[in-house]
């Protein structure tokens, strides 16, 4: 049996107690892109997810005897620095790599925790200054960093641009000021041999989250030891940070961190739902629920959770077709696969983040008879009341709908219902936690509804 052979990373850097940064956010990272991470601890904090209450930098020659024993080892492709602490780390970090010949060095400067808390001190800021930055491939500062660094105040984009260049002057071939702390989007602007280029994204969380330099800073490194041109790393470790914002945990009562395997977990959650999905059109297969399908026919939305995009939502491309008590379907669920049914759940999902699952059935009297039989919480809307600019809109309709029949309900109810309207068949939504729920809730109508009829 063969070894499977990895590129690898090494990242010198501070431990971080509540696991959001440093150390162990970098092999989190390293790990989800496919790299196998090496660490050189040169810190301990002890901290939480309310900030940094103290840290402790190893002594010098534990951290130099950790770098010795790594440099004697095969090489790694690329190394990322992080928290050095003082002036001796700095110096002897700047020893190792230019000994070693290391390339695809990543340094990001770490200066402040993003609580306050000092974790660079003055003497090693001028240490990594004089010996550090000329042997970077890259430096990613935040404003705050790159102001130290440069000696610039920032406040304006050109402010940014002359900072870059001031940084470059050390002798680092490439600078990346990050737009983090930036107001408005955040805008990532980028000074290389090639000159400048800024990196623009949306922001996807308005509270301050924990890691994310860390993160951005190991995914850049991460695509440098594949062999990823720079600019193409930095675009790349980009759309990364982005998904691990988005996946942020609330790992304690304070701020919430980057998860760097938010989008590893994210397809395992997507191949559950899909599973689930599955399972429930084969189990109302087997018990023919033809009977509830309306004549526009039905489908199912099961939202991932936090899901935020139509993308996020699974669905049927087409519905669900009935043929008497019989119902098949002509496509597998995709996720995107219906914008329709993907408003009712992004709707709910506002108001209900814990309520994800979503299937159309048709509207008789008695369908309603028996949700109340089995005191379900029903709300409904009045498709009259529908504003023109709705009317109009394609696919707003039962966005409106939903978000009129939760709002004058006060909460996500079991059932949403509609009378209808011109051209608009009237309908039952069933609402519910997840696939099983949903299917317990269906099965409850439709065995009721068969002895009715």
């Amino acid at each position: 049996m063969s070894n499977r052979i990895l590129n690898s990373a090494l990242t010198i850097a501070g431990s971080d107690s509540s696991g959001g940064a440093g150390i162990q956010a970098d092999l989190k990272t390293f790990s989800a892109l496919g790299i196998f991470g090496k660490t050189i601890i040169t810190s301990v904090t002890s901290q939480n997810s309310f900030g940094v209450q103290s840290s402790y930098d190893l002594p010098v020659e534990v951290v130099e005897q950790q770098l010795k024993a790594v440099s004697e080892d095969k090489k790694c492709q690329a190394v990322k620095t992080g928290m050095l602490g003082n002036e001796e780390t700095v110096l002897l970090t700047a020893k190792m790599i230019r000994k070693n010949r290391l390339k695809n060095v990543v340094v990001d400067p770490v200066i402040f925790s993003s609580s306050g808390k000092r974790l660079l001190t003055r003497s090693g800021i001028e240490t990594l200054k004089e010996y550090l930055l000329p042997l970077a491939s890259l430096v990613t500062p935040n404003i705050k960093e790159a102001e130290i660094l440069s000696g610039i105040k920032i406040k304006t984009e050109s402010d940014r641009k002359r900072a870059a260049k001031a940084i470059l002057k050390s002798g680092a071939r490439a600078v990346l000021i990050t737009g983090g702390h930036l107001k408005g989007n955040p805008e990532d602007l980028l000074l290389d041999n090639k000159g400048m280029k800024i990196f623009s994204s949306e922001r996807f969380s308005k509270a301050d989250i924990h890691g994310t330099g860390c993160v951005f800073s190991a995914a850049i490194t991460a695509e440098l030891a594949n062999g990823t041109p720079l600019r193409e790393a930095v675009h790349n470790a980009k759309e990364y940070i982005g998904k691990a914002i988005q996946g942020s945990v609330a790992s304690g009562n304070g701020v919430s961190c980057a998860d760097p395997l938010a989008e590893m977990y994210r397809e395992i959650e997507k191949s559950k739902l899909l599973c689930d999905l599955e399972k429930a059109l084969e189990i109302f297969k087997s018990e023919r629920i033809g009977n509830l399908v309306p004549e526009v026919q039905t489908n199912i939305g099961l939202g991932l959770s936090n899901a935020k995009r139509h993308e996020d939502v699974l669905a049927l491309p087409g519905r669900v077709i009935k043929n008497g008590e019989d119902i098949f379907t002509g496509a597998r669920p995709q996720f995107g696969g219906s914008r329709h049914v993907a408003n009712i759940v992004l709707t709910v999902m506002q108001h209900d983040p814990e309520m994800r699952a979503v299937i159309n059935i048709k509207y008789t009297d008695a369908l309603l008879r028996i949700c109340k039989k089995l005191r379900f919480e029903i709300a409904s809307f009045d498709r009259a009341k529908e504003p023109q600019k709705v009317r109009v809109r394609e696919g707003s309709s039962l966005e409106w709908g939903t978000e009129k029949a939760i709002t004058g309900y006060g909460s996500v109810p079991d059932i949403i219902y509609d009378l209808g309207g011109i051209r608009k068949e009237e309908m039952i939504r069933v609402i519910a936690e997840d696939m099983p729920s949903l299917i317990e809730k269906v099965l409850a109508i439709h065995r009721l509804y068969k002895k009715e009829v």
